[in-house]
């Protein structure tokens, strides 16, 4: 009656090691350690690198404890702070000889002292939020309306250039917010206008109505075209934040889209807001320029010249010099978009430029009269510009798309076309929320958190094993179980452990003991009513689940209605409380009735159970210990 099958203890087994493996890296703590990241998409990170900063700390009579290349970043992981900090000199002087010119970003981190053996089965710690382990928040307010607005006044100018182009006259062409107003003379011509809108501007909707003794065509963007031009800008400006904040060397920065139009931006272990604010809200140029191909141009190249007057010296990703003309042709607020491809020929990969109308009649212009010569795309960043690429130009380029190829992986034709694409906001962003926690405060809240955590399942397990005996302490063994499940889970799936996710921590203690009372007491009441021990305790966990289920399934809702609809330290809490929901539910019913059944469920003739005193309706009314 009360024994379960192989198969059974097997899962139990199963879940209790790889819930131990998979939360043990939580109990090592953590130690000082120096990250190496590459500080632009052109600097690649390999064994070479990882070789470069082992002789650095060779060199410096530094040992560390462990050093590993970890997919975009080096890591070296030392005993102390002032270790690290000597092996961060050592490693920052040999990779970036040149401190104007940085090619690594080297940072101080802290990482896990987990054993090489857990590590090797990704077994890793939860992250820390900002609340404990201090740093700085931001919540940005994207303008979409910008973005709409920019867009517009660049369909103004394309809308001018097609209708040239198909030689369509009009009185006039206006942008007036987000709309385009374009006037005509009379009806024919302002049909001939809507079919050249329609025909070549698929995201754009239009309406014609009489204005006087002329008439007018307003053209607008389509709501659909509106929200995903909404959407690109607020992802663009995720990327670009991205790329920023790899200055900064952040180990674990969470940045996300909050709402339709607002970004998130957590900096765990950064104190220095100024820096941060910096980082934020630079801003990035691209320009396009003639490279100087003459006698003195090729002779500077080669290093063997001065620079030519009207000419500058830059380098390129792969940090070879290019001479390159002050004249800039076009800048990237000629650019609409930049996206990766492949050659139609040669299947080779591409970075597909578009232009605006300016910039397509200035580089149709420019490409028609410069055969055979090669053209530079610079990106300006803090001042300082890098040629992101250098092609030689085939022929003349018309229509706005622009094809660079040659030499390129597709990796890097997706960086180029990243970059290009990301090295400027979409959208202006304004800075509406600041908060700094420094990292005594993130520590005092770690100590606050675990004790509460702790104190609460003492104080719950020294009750049950004082009201329910035995089955109190199983419970109390299932409620252990439970904890140790959670940690691990959050651990799998690397979630990042905030004050609200420890709250949740502690209340779903006490919520996960519930089943365990609803199975004891509804085991006490078959006892009252006569049965006998082994059958009172199959009828109180077949009984007690329906119950278990409906106020588990109830509470679950609500934690879920949480995780759809709160934000920031809301859905930070109704994570580890909807999980802590499931767990809960096979610690306290799976695992404590395969607990009961290992003991109890062996003896054949069972006269008693120890969960504390049974009132038995007989006719003294006494109470009776079992």
């Amino acid at each position: 009656m009360n024994r379960y099958p192989v198969w059974k203890y097997a899962i139990i087994l199963i879940a209790l090691v790889v819930g131990g493996l998979y939360a043990l890296p939580n109990f090592f703590g953590e130690s000082p350690a120096v990250q190496v990241s590459a500080a632009k998409t052109s600097v690649k990170l390999d064994a070479t690198v990882l070789a470069r900063v082992e002789e650095a700390l060779k060199a410096a009579d530094i040992v560390a404890d462990a050093l590993s290349l970890d997919g975009t970043s080096i890591k070296a992981r030392f005993g102390n702070t002032d270790v690290q900090l000597k092996a961060k000199d050592a490693v920052q002087k040999a990779l970036n000889p040149d401190p104007a010119e940085p090619g690594f970003v080297v940072a101080l981190n802290l990482l896990s002292r987990s054993p090489a053996w857990l590590t090797s089965l990704h077994a890793s710690p939860m992250y820390l939020g900002l609340d404990l382990r201090g740093g700085v928040h931001f919540m940005l307010q994207v303008d979409v309306q910008a973005a709409l607005s920019k867009r517009a006044e660049s369909l103004t100018g394309d809308i001018r250039s097609m209708m040239r182009e198909k030689n369509v006259r009009h009185s006039g062409i206006s942008r007036n917010g987000m709309t385009v107003e374009v006037r005509f003379r009379d009806a024919a011509t302002m049909e001939a206008g809507r079919r050249v809108v329609q025909d070549y501007f698929a995201d754009l909707s239009t309406v014609e109505a009489p204005d006087g003794v002329e008439f007018k065509m307003v053209a607008s963007i389509k709501p659909v075209a509106a929200r995903a031009l909404q959407d690109q800008a607020i992802k663009q400006n995720i990327t670009t934040l991205h790329n920023r904040i790899n200055e900064l060397g952040v180990a674990e920065p969470v940045i996300q889209q909050q709402g339709q139009d607002r970004i998130v931006v957590q900096l765990p272990g950064v104190q220095d807001t100024a820096k941060a604010k910096d980082i934020l809200g630079r801003t990035a140029t691209l320009e396009i320029r003639m490279l100087d191909e003459g006698s003195e141009g090729r002779a500077a190249e080669a290093g063997s010249g001065p620079v030519p007057f009207g000419s500058e010296r830059f380098l390129d990703r792969s940090g070879q010099v290019v001479i390159v003309k002050k004249q800039v042709i076009l800048t990237g607020d000629n650019l609409t978009d930049a996206q990766p491809g492949f050659d139609g020929q040669t299947q080779e990969p591409t970075v597909n430029l578009s232009l605006d109308a300016k910039g397509s009649r200035i580089f149709r212009d420019v490409t028609r009269d410069n055969i055979g010569k090669r053209m530079a795309i610079l990106l300006f960043e803090k001042g300082k510009g890098e040629v992101v690429t250098a092609p030689v130009i085939r022929g003349e380029i018309g229509g706005g798309r622009v094809q660079i190829s040659g030499r390129m992986t597709v990796a890097e034709a997706a960086d180029t076309s990243l970059l290009l694409r990301s090295g400027s906001l979409a959208a202006p962003m304004e800075i509406i929320e600041e908060r700094t926690i420094g990292p005594s405060l993130g520590a005092e809240n770690i100590a606050k958190g675990f004790n509460s955590v702790t104190w609460g399942f003492v104080a719950v397990a020294i009750f049950m094993c004082i009201y329910y005996m035995f089955f109190g302490l199983i419970s109390s063994v299932s409620l252990a179980f439970n904890l140790l499940l959670l940690v691990a889970v959050l651990s799998m799936l690397q979630a990042t452990l905030t004050l609200p996710g420890m709250a949740a921590m502690a209340l779903v203690l006490g919520m996960a003991i519930d089943a365990n009372v609803l199975i004891n007491e509804r085991v006490r009441e078959e006892l009252r009513n006569g049965a006998s021990p082994q059958s009172a305790i199959h009828a109180g966990y077949d009984r007690a689940w329906a119950t278990i289920i409906d106020s588990n399934v109830t509470t679950l809702i609500a934690g879920l209605a949480l995780l759809a609809f709160g934000s920031g330290p809301v859905r930070g809490f109704a994570v580890v409380h909807c999980l802590g929901i499931l767990t809960s539910m096979f610690s306290g019913v799976f695992f404590s009735r395969g607990v009961v059944n290992l003991w109890y469920g062996r003896q054949k003739k069972l006269k008693s159970v120890s969960i504390g005193t049974v009132w038995r309706p007989d006719s003294n009314n006494q109470p009776t210990a079992n």
